[in-house]
């Protein structure tokens, strides 16, 4: 049986790390970790300028797997990312070149300023960790996460992303603007000669491994969930579902992920088993990317999150 403590206290020095490089945005390393625990993706939506790329860069580093930057524009092609079958002049055969899909964490940048097609040329990577291309299954290395950034859909020049690829997303994770001490703080690191495209000299070091992330994941999936607590989550679920300010709930699916995320969070809580508040904790994070609102109540400036923490209030919470 893996011992969780020396996995737990890997994953704390995890945080220290990217806290040489990255300022006040602990919610959001925490919501990666946890995708990574989990086995699923994140979608990280903030404006230009919060540190989005630096985030999935100095945790890759901390974590030490290899990491593919694709930078999404209009004019991007599935190919461009997945790979394509091409001629090969000396041989005279056509052969396979892989893609930047082929890595550990692909960090998909400004994803929504490509058009739908290309967009959704991950969702077979997404969800069956492999790419199809001239009649050949390939498999992508494990582990394999889609961190992907996004700019808010009101900033010109973006595309909303399909609702069947969001719905890939374990969580999706909003990046505020700093608060004045994390901003003093960071500008304060820069003028001492910080550089963020220079992730060793800031003197970020790797703690962990693909070896020992597996590991770590074996022991979430341990983790206990009472039937009660499985009946909380799906019980939110369906609350989303009869929600007069929503057009479309949470799917199945997103009750699965629901389970997962709440589940990596109990583990790095430290806790054997699922409790509500684990649930309540990943409840907004892991659903709000996966209901849609209705066009009267976002005329009216109605939320998904807000629709979310009403549902928290109001569904019974098991004792």
């Amino acid at each position: 049986m893996t011992d969780s403590a020396p996995l737990r206290e890997a994953f704390a020095q995890v945080r220290t790390e990217v806290g040489k490089a990255v300022v006040g945005q602990d919610g959001a390393v925490t919501g990666i970790l946890i995708a990574l625990l989990a086995g699923g993706h994140v979608l990280l939506e903030g404006v230009p300028g919060v540190a989005k790329t630096l985030l999935v860069r100095t945790l890759s580093q901390t974590l030490n797997l290899q990491t593919r930057r694709v930078q999404f524009t209009p004019d991007l092609m599935p190919g461009d990312i997945t790979g394509s079958v091409v001629f090969d002049p000396k041989s005279g055969e056509f052969e396979f070149r892989e893609g930047p899909v082929f890595t550990n964490i692909l960090l998909a940048d400004e994803i929504n300023r490509t058009p739908p097609k290309t967009q959704s040329a991950l969702l077979e990577a997404m969800e069956e960790r492999q790419v199809s291309a001239d009649g050949v299954t390939r498999a992508l290395p494990e582990p394999f996460l889609v961190a992907a950034t996004q700019n808010p859909i009101e900033y010109e020049g973006t595309y909303t992303l399909p609702e069947a690829q969001l719905d890939r997303f374990l969580v999706k994770l909003v990046l505020e603007l700093p608060e004045r001490d994390h901003e003093t703080e960071m500008l304060a690191r820069h003028a001492a000669g910080f550089n963020p495209r220079d992730l060793d000299a800031a003197g970020v070091r790797p703690v962990l491994d693909a070896a020992g992330l597996a590991a770590a994941q074996a022991d979430v999936r341990t983790v206990t969930v009472a039937p009660e607590v499985l009946g909380y989550a799906v019980d939110l679920a369906r609350a989303t579902r009869q929600s007069p300010s929503v057009r479309l709930g949470v799917s199945p699916r997103g009750t699965t992920a629901l389970l997962s995320a709440a589940r990596a969070w109990a583990w790095l809580t430290g806790s054997s088993g699922v409790t509500p508040d684990h649930i309540q904790a990943m409840a907004i994070p892991v659903l709000r990317h996966r209901i849609q609102l209705r066009p009267e109540a976002e005329l009216e400036g109605v939320a998904a999150d807000s629709v979310l923490r009403s549902i928290l209030q109001q569904v019974q919470v098991p004792i």
